[in-house]
């Protein structure tokens, strides 16, 4: 799926209409701050940094999506009380990442951005992390505003409905970003072949 027209205008829109304050500076944790590139250079137009959204990350660390420029970033939106399709995107992910080749691997983040805020608190996704065996750096899980989530949904294409208090139906999306933020592979499916996608990774990373 590369509806990629989609995801510029999308970023165009969120950044003219946002009435987020966004000269609000968070710190991030020093692992993604040391990997950032030195301030200055431009964002490009299409990249998903320009959006003003502001994140959470599983060690209560404030960050803001262009705190990950520098690497390439894998994407996916799941929730952590999911019992169906979020385990098999957790394999698929951690599928991917076997796959880089070791000297390519501090290159690439792995995101996982949650649509349930309200009950994935930096405590359970803390829990989520350590239960799936994925408390490295390059493993990185964040929680925004419900405002902020939704946004960033319509991003990526993703569509996310809430059936029950603890039970969400969700487009199951794999996102590949470069490491100026622009999107240039997404693989939808659970358990689909990810050949692409792990070539698109591995072409971009360093």
């Amino acid at each position: 799926m590369k509806n990629y027209r989609y995801v510029a205008m999308a970023i165009a829109l969120l950044t003219i209409f946002s009435c987020k304050n966004t000269s609000e500076k968070n710190t991030s944790t020093a692992e993604i701050k040391k990997e950032k590139k030195v301030e200055g250079d431009e964002i490009p137009e299409m990249s998903i940094y320009n959006l003003p959204s502001h994140w959470t990350s599983q060690n209560d660390e404030k960050i803001e999506l262009k705190d990950l420029q520098g690497k390439v970033v894998v994407m996916v939106m799941i929730y952590t009380t999911c019992k169906a399709a979020c385990p098999r995107l957790v394999a698929d992910m951690r599928n991917i990442e076997k796959q880089i080749p070791d000297e390519k691997k501090d290159d690439v983040q792995y995101v996982f951005v949650s649509i349930d805020p309200e009950t994935d608190t930096p405590e359970r996704l803390k829990a989520f992390a350590k239960e799936n065996e994925m408390e490295d750096e390059k493993w990185l899980f964040l929680r925004g505003t419900e405002g902020d989530t939704r946004e960033f949904a319509a991003v990526l294409a993703v569509n996310y409905k809430q059936i029950s208090p603890m039970d969400f139906s969700h487009s199951n999306i794999i996102s590949v970003f470069d490491q100026n933020g622009e999107m240039v592979h997404q693989q939808e499916g659970l358990g689909v072949d990810n050949k692409e996608t792990v070539k698109a990774i591995i072409d971009l990373a360093k």
